[in-house]
């Protein structure tokens, strides 16, 4: 008779670490804010079906997923429908980027200009990274970034909001994740027949278990060392403020005892795992020879790889962090490796007791009657359970975006922005482009027309109109409709001769028919042209009467309503739109001199001194400043 389980309840958390050597689960609930864990069950993955802590045999992953579960489940009497999972940091990619914006005249740097000039920083490190891509086909979630320095009129400080300046500078540090490596990680869940309820970065989840948000306002390194990468977390006043890895970990060790020893994988592992035995320890190598060493020996002859990795680890710390850290917390399997956590104070220069195995702070936010949780291999399961159940980080959180969860990465504040950002959403999708300009001489005289505006996107956040700069929480739906950029200014010789032109019209010195594009910097001569306007004027009047002809009756003209403004100082009347809208803000920037296919920083826009947004409707005697 099959055993009765009962359904997963909303306040039981299935947490499932999928390693590089093995897959750990987790299941438990909250109670008075702390986590209850119930179950743990750990397997080991029979092939190497997981390079680097990215998933390379997606079927394989899966089956040893489901042997844990089907553990959890019998252990529980749970049917586990819901489950919480981290992204390896394997190939997170880290741009630094600088930006600079000048602000018009000295006054009060508001949140909307800082926002403005991080966006700015983002933009150039997402340029970086595209550039850099073995592919332009390649694409990123933006996970996060941590501003490094500000500069405020040349001076360096830790914060530029509410202070008065003109000149702002910003350094960052972004981090990106690979789609492939996320969406591997959804394509095993999928075969699971498991909802994803939560999805956070592996160092993130581990530094949530390791280093409790009472003492994060130190500057605090987790660094999770598992089978194929290291990946690194950092935190200060308060918040976790960077993410980089190390491509080097656990294996390296393996491997090394491999090429010494001349034994498969498994042996290597446990001759590890003997690192810390006294006297003899034995093995066989793959030529059938038995041998006997002493863990001693052993150490010797792994020191180098030991140091390799300390090293390794401590310059990406020391490149994110920009110094040296309060302290350092290590974590994961291969943090257990002897002499390493020694190794790395010495690498970074401060005393050794300032590098520790995590696990001491785990009962902070867990707990467990039948587990040991003191162990730094639970760093990223229970963080993982700890970050959903306990709510501490935004990405435990459901968003919707167009009807689908959205991928969240970033701990604290989400704006509008970022989140777009992080699911792909380029600079371009959020502003627009307005459409190429065409500039060509006629008959010798220099011609311009201006491409048309783009179509400024759509963004609603639960069914109100919204702005990049809005705040989401947790439950928030967003409907988006990426900005389209205008079309290009488009000319023929027909626009200049009308259709029933029989002269000779040439482009770059060759006859050309009357419906070939002009394109820009082309030469164009008509014969008997005369003026250049007065003869677009007589053509304008020509097709106006065809125009006239087949139409039986004309549609009435809209009524017209002109708007007086201040542009960059200076008056302008515009004419009424004939569709009878209003002016928008968006529609100034054809008249700003800015050329925006070029665009090397951020355009700041104001009305009346306050900053100003694109869909804002203008009114007459507003003063508009576009710089």
């Amino acid at each position: 008779m099959a055993e009765v389980k009962k359904e997963q309840e909303n306040n039981v958390i299935f947490a499932l670490d999928i390693g590089t050597r093995s897959i750990i689960g987790v299941v438990g609930v909250v109670e008075g804010r702390r986590f209850h864990v119930l179950a743990i069950e750990k397997q080991d993955h029979g092939q190497r079906a997981m390079l680097d802590g990215q998933i390379e045999n997606i079927e394989q992953v899966a089956e040893v997923a489901r042997e844990v579960i089907a553990r959890l489940e019998k252990r529980t009497k749970i049917h586990l429908a819901r489950v919480c999972v981290a992204a390896a940091g394997r190939a997170l990619k880290s741009e630094a980027a600088s930006f600079t914006l000048e602000l018009p005249a000295t006054q009060t740097i508001t949140e909307d200009i800082v926002n403005q000039l991080e966006a700015g920083a983002v933009s150039e490190a997402e340029h970086t990274l595209r550039e850099q891509s073995a592919t332009q086909h390649e694409q990123y979630y933006m996970v996060g970034y941590t501003v490094s320095t500000y500069r405020l009129d040349g001076y360096p400080m830790s914060s530029i909001r509410d202070h008065t300046g003109k000149v702002l500078e910003a350094e960052v540090v972004v981090t990106f994740l690979p789609r492939e490596v996320v969406e591997s990680l959804y394509a095993v869940v999928g075969k699971l027949g498991l909802e994803v309820a939560s999805l956070t970065l592996e160092p993130i989840a581990s530094l949530n278990a390791a280093i409790p948000a009472d003492i994060r306002l130190l500057n605090l390194v987790l660094v999770d060392i598992g089978a194929g990468t290291s990946d690194i977390a950092i935190c200060r006043d308060g918040s976790v403020v960077g993410y980089t890895m190390a491509t080097i970990a656990g294996d390296e060790i393996t491997e090394l005892l491999m090429r010494a020893l001349l034994v498969d994988f498994s042996q290597a592992e446990k001759l590890k795992m003997s690192l810390s035995d006294k006297g003899k320890v034995g093995y066989t190598d793959i030529l059938g020879i038995t041998h006997d060493t002493s863990a001693e020996e052993l150490r010797d002859m792994i020191a180098p790889a030991v140091k390799a990795l300390a090293s390794e680890i401590s310059k990406r710390i020391l490149d994110l962090n920009g110094k040296v850290p309060s302290a350092v917390f290590l974590a994961g399997g291969g943090s257990k490796l002897v002499g390493l956590k020694e190794r790395v104070a010495e690498e970074l220069k401060i005393e050794a007791a300032r590098v520790a195995i995590a696990g001491n702070h785990f009962e902070k936010n867990a707990w467990a009657e039948d587990y040991d949780l003191n162990d730094p291999e639970y760093a990223t399961p229970l963080g993982i359970a700890i970050s959903a159940g306990l709510g501490l980080i935004n990405d435990s959180y459901v968003i919707l975006l167009n009807g689908q969860p959205a991928k969240l990465f970033r701990s604290g504040v989400l704006i509008m922005r970022d989140i777009l950002m992080m699911n792909g959403y380029h600079y371009a999708d959020l502003i627009g482009r307005t459409g190429a300009n065409l500039s060509f001489t006629l008959n010798g005289e220099r011609q311009f027309y201006r491409g048309s505006l783009a179509t400024p996107p759509v963004i609603l956040l639960n069914g109100e109109p919204a702005e990049l700069t809005d705040v989401v929480h947790a439950g928030d739906s967003i409907s988006f409709t990426p900005a389209r950029q205008g079309a290009d200014a488009a000319k023929t010789l027909a626009d200049f001769v009308g259709r029933r032109y029989s002269g000779v019209a040439t482009i770059n010195g060759a006859a050309a028919p009357l419906d070939q594009p002009i394109h820009t910097g082309d030469d164009v001569w008509i014969d008997e042209l005369g003026s250049v306007s007065g003869r677009v004027a007589e053509i304008d009047e020509d097709e106006e009467e065809i125009a006239e002809a087949e139409e039986e009756k004309p549609a009435p003209a809209p009524t017209l309503v002109p708007l007086s403004i201040t542009l960059n100082d200076t008056p302008i009347m515009l004419p009424g739109k004939p569709s009878g809208e209003p002016y928008y803000l968006m529609d100034m920037l054809e008249f700003s001199g800015i050329d925006f296919n070029h665009l090397d920083k951020p355009v700041e826009l104001q009305v009346n001194g306050l900053p100003g947004q694109f869909s804002q409707v203008l009114v007459d005697h507003d003063v508009v400043s576009i710089r």
